[in-house]
């Protein structure tokens, strides 16, 4: 029986096997166009343009930037990066990860893991760096949950936590045309590549 296919080409012309992938098959131009493509709660949020991975992606760094100023550059690279798989398997929500089972989260792990290889992570970041990016990732959820998805602020308590009320009123979420978040992103991270 013939096996089915199980990589995906890329525009930079790269293909990436999602079996097996490789550090040597990842461009950051297409995780940029892949990550401003992908909208974040099924696209079920308000304005004129879904809230995609790549601007999310912005605000966790910038987050964990402000909760973490003496952090090294190469945490705020792993920040930035820290859904960068969804760029081939989309965002799927909670409830839909825990019905695929474990074999989304071992996907996501090797995708992940040549990523990190690819731009001078290590494979898997360090417990305590994982803790602090996952932080800024639940504030950044509550934000969306609350300004864009509909949540209510008891809701989003319920769901993502309770955070610092100032850090939430200083925070807005964008929306932008999907080019202009794909261009913001690959810059940034070409920003931080280059003082790493």
């Amino acid at each position: 029986m013939k096996q089915p296919r199980a990589w995906q080409r890329m525009l930079s012309g790269r293909r990436l096997d999602l079996l097996d992938p490789t550090p040597m098959d990842i461009e950051i131009s297409d995780i940029a166009h892949g990550l401003a493509f992908v909208a974040r709660w099924n696209g079920q949020t308000k304005g004129d343009f879904a809230y995609s991975v790549a601007e999310h992606s912005l605000l966790v760094t910038e987050i964990f930037i402000h909760q973490n100023p003496k952090a090294p550059v190469k945490w705020h690279l792993a920040a930035l990066l820290h859904d960068a798989p969804e760029y081939v398997i989309g965002d799927m929500i909670s409830p839909v990860k825990s019905a695929v089972g474990p074999s989304y989260g071992a996907l996501d792990e090797r995708l992940t893991a040549a990523i990190h290889l690819r731009f001078g992570l290590p494979a898997q970041l360090p417990l305590q760096i994982k803790r602090q990016i996952k932080k800024a990732d639940k504030l950044s959820a509550w934000l969306e949950a609350v300004q864009i998805a509909g949540f209510t602020r008891v809701e989003a308590d319920k769901f993502f936590g309770k955070h610092d009320p100032a850090l939430l009123d200083a925070l807005a979420i964008r929306l932008r045309p999907p080019t202009a978040v794909r261009d913001d992103f690959k810059r940034r991270c070409d920003d931080l590549m280059q003082v790493m």
